[in-house]
C-alpha cells in the first residue's frame, strides 16, 4: 500500500486510479450520459449534529488530482466488460478542473440531510467519486466523538494501519490526544472470513454470492484484507474495480438509483441498460415506486424482448417485493435472476432461501450482495456509514431536477432535487437549518452556510456553531427545514411522479 500525505496531512489516503470506485459507476456511463453536466450531493440522513474538521473542498479536488485512466486501467474495464467510452476517458481526464464545488466551511457544526457539499461536473466524473468521498463518514463521525468528549475504546480500534492513521489525523485535526489506538487487524480478518463462510453455507455455494462493500469501508486497506478474507472462503466477485484487478478477482455491478434518475423513467432506464451494453442488466427497482413502477417496468422491458437479466430489490419490504414479482413473472412465463442486496445479513438471507424454496425458483438463479455486514459489522469500531446513513445523491441533471422518491413509508429515504445548499440560523426562532436552493434569498435572521468561509466567524461569535448544545435547550429537530424553494421543486418532481410507467 502506498500511502501519501493527503490534504497537508489532514488524511493519509491511498494513491488514487481510475479503477478506485464501484463497477457500475462504468455501467451507468455506458448506458447513460458521460459528458452531461449534474451535480450530486453528499449528506447524512441520520445520526444528529456532525463536526466537519477539513476543507470539504479541497479533499474533492485531491480525489480527483490523479486519476487519468493508465493503459492498464483501460484494458482491465475492456476485459472485466466494462470498457471505457471516449466520453467516459474524457471525463476522468478533465479532473478537478471541471468541476464546482458548494461546500461547508471548516469548522462548522451540519444537521441531519443538510447538504454537506455538492459537486457539479461531467456526470461519469461526479459519479465516480462517490465510493470515496462516502468514506469522509468516519472522520467526520471520530471528529464529532472527540468534540462531544465521546470518544471510548471502541472507537480507538482501527483494523489496519490506514485505519489507524485516519483517526491519529483526525484527533490532530480538532487538537485532541487520540490515546491508545488498538489495533485488530488479524482478528477483524478472521471474522470477515468466518462470517462469509456462513454466508456461503446459507445458500450452498459460493457462486451465489459477491461483495459489494467498498461504501461501507473506512479506507481501501481495510476494504483489502476484507475483500482477502472473501477469496480464502470462496467468494470470488466485487464491487471495488481497484481490488479486483489487484487481487485476482471479478468485478460485478450494473445498476443504482441514479441511472433510473437519470434517464427519469424507469422503463427507459432499463431499456438504456439493456440495449447499450452487452453484459446482462440488472434492474434496480426502487428508486421511484418499487410495487407501481420499478416491477411493471422490470417485466415490460423483459417481454419486450427476450434476454439473460435479472432485478435487484434495495429498500422496503422485500419479502413482500419479492413474492410480488414472482407472481408477475410466473403469469408472464418469465425466469430472470433475482437479486437481494441492501442490509442483507445472514437471518434475511435463510429467510429468502426459504421464499426461493416456496415459489421454487432456481437456485442459481438467485444470487445474494453483501456490503456492510461484511465489511463494517465485524469490525469493532462502531463508527460506520449505517449509522449515519451517509448518501451521496444525484440531484440535477441536465439542468433538469431529479429524486429518489423512496416511496416505501417511513423510510426517510427521498432526497432532495435541485441545486441545495444550507441556510443557518443566526438569531430569533425558527429551525437551526434550513436546505435552500442556490441563489435563493435567506430571510433576515438566517445566513448562507455553503461555501461561506467568512460566517464560520460569525457563528462562533453567535454560539451557532454549538448546535448539538442549541438543539437541546430549544427542544428542535436534529433535521433541516426545506426552504420555500426547496418545497416547490420537490412538489414540481412529485407531481410529474417522473418513474411511473403505465
Amino acid at each position: 500500500m502506498v500511502l501519501r500525505p493527503y490534504i497537508k496531512g489532514v488524511l493519509p489516503w491511498q494513491s488514487p486510479s481510475s479503477l478506485a470506485t464501484d463497477a457500475y459507476k462504468y455501467s451507468m456511463a455506458q448506458a447513460g450520459f458521460p459528458l452531461r453536466r449534474e451535480t450530486f450531493y453528499f449528506s447524512f440522513r441520520r445520526g444528529g449534529p456532525q463536526f466537519v474538521p477539513f476543507d470539504l473542498a479541497a479533499i474533492v479536488r485531491e480525489m480527483l488530482a490523479e486519476i487519468a485512466p493508465t493503459p492498464e486501467d483501460l484494458e482491465f474495464a475492456r476485459a472485466s466488460g466494462y470498457a471505457m467510452s471516449d466520453a467516459m476517458e474524457h471525463a476522468l481526464r478533465a479532473g478537478s478542473a471541471a468541476v464546482e464545488i458548494c461546500a461547508v466551511p471548516k469548522g462548522v457544526w451540519v444537521l441531519e440531510r443538510e447538504p454537506i457539499l455538492s459537486v457539479t461536473g461531467p456526470s461519469f466524473l461526479v459519479s465516480w467519486l462517490e465510493p470515496m468521498l462516502l468514506w469522509l463518514n468516519f472522520p467526520i463521525q471520530l471528529a464529532t466523538a472527540f468534540k462531544l468528549d465521546g470518544v471510548d475504546d471502541a472507537m480507538r480500534t482501527a483494523t489496519c494501519a490506514e485505519h489507524e492513521q485516519i483517526i491519529r489525523s483526525v484527533a490532530r485535526a480538532v487538537g485532541c490526544d487520540p490515546g491508545s489506538i488498538t489495533r485488530e487487524d488479524d482478528a477483524y480478518r478472521a471474522r470477515v472470513k468466518d462470517g462469509v463462510a456462513a454466508l456461503v453455507d446459507a445458500v450452498g455455494s459460493p457462486d451465489r454470492v459477491f461483495e459489494v462493500g467498498m461504501r461501507s469501508a473506512v479506507c481501501m486497506q481495510q476494504h483489502e484484507l476484507a475483500l482477502s478474507a472473501c477469496a480464502e472462503a470462496g467468494v470470488m466477485r466485487t464491487s471495488n474495480m481497484h481490488l479486483a484487478r489487484s487481487l485476482g478477482m471479478t468485478a460485478v455491478g450494473t445498476m443504482g438509483h441514479e441511472h433510473v434518475q437519470r434517464w427519469g423513467d424507469d422503463l427507459a432506464a432499463f431499456e438504456a441498460m439493456r440495449d447499450m451494453r452487452s453484459s446482462p442488466p440488472s434492474y434496480l427497482l426502487d428508486t421511484f415506486d418499487t410495487m407501481g413502477s420499478g416491477i411493471v417496468a422490470a417485466v415490460a422491458v423483459m417481454r419486450s424482448r427476450e434476454h439473460a437479466c435479472s432485478i435487484r430489490y434495495d429498500s422496503g419490504n422485500k419479502f413482500v417485493q419479492y413474492l410480488h414479482a414472482c407472481e408477475l413473472l410466473s403469469a408472464a412465463g418469465l425466469e430472470p435472476s433475482h437479486v437481494l442486496e441492501d442490509s442483507l445479513d445472514l437471518m434475511a438471507t435463510v429467510h429468502f432461501e426459504q421464499l426461493r424454496e416456496f415459489t421454487q425458483w432456481p437456485r442459481e438463479k438467485q444470487l445474494y450482495g453483501y456490503g456492510g455486514s461484511i465489511v463494517a459489522k465485524p469490525a469493532t469500531n462502531p463508527l460506520t456509514r449505517d449509522r449515519v446513513s451517509a448518501v451521496f445523491k444525484l440531484t440535477q441533471t441536465g439542468g433538469q431536477p431529479r429524486m429518489k422518491f423512496g416511496n416505501e413509508r417511513g423510510l426517510g429515504k427521498q432526497s432532495v432535487p435541485g441545486l441545495p445548499v444550507v441556510w443557518r440560523r443566526l438569531r430569533g426562532d425558527g429551525p437551526l437549518g434550513v436546505i435552500a436552493q442556490a441563489g435563493e434569498a435567506p430571510p433576515e435572521d438566517y445566513a448562507l452556510l455553503s461555501g461561506n468561509e467568512d460566517l464560520v466567524e460569525t457563528l462562533r461569535l453567535c454560539n451557532a456553531h454549538e448546535l448539538p448544545r442549541m438543539l437541546t435547550a430549544e427542544g428542535l429537530s436534529a433535521t433541516s427545514s426545506p426552504s420555500p424553494a426547496t418545497e416547490a421543486l420537490t412538489e414540481q418532481v412529485s407531481a410529474a411522479r417522473v418513474g411511473v410507467t403505465p
